[in-house]
């Protein structure tokens, strides 16, 4: 499954780094994370890592195949 988080705030560089497993983009005042999620653990995951670095999501969806 393929994801895309939208989180507020431009994301630094050693931030994107604690998610190495996604690809980010920086755009209108936003980070886009995205890229393969393996299953749902790993989506909670991501969501607590976010959490944990105080980053406020702004959106989530599932990307197509």
């Amino acid at each position: 499954m393929r994801y895309e988080i939208r989180v507020d705030g431009e994301m630094t560089e050693t931030l994107a780094k604690a998610f190495p497993e996604l690809d980010h983009v920086v755009m209108s005042g936003c980070t886009i994370l995205f890229g393969l999620v393996v299953d749902e653990a790993h989506l909670y995951g991501l969501l607590a890592r976010c959490q944990s670095f105080g980053l406020r999501v702004l959106e989530m969806r599932q990307m197509p195949e």
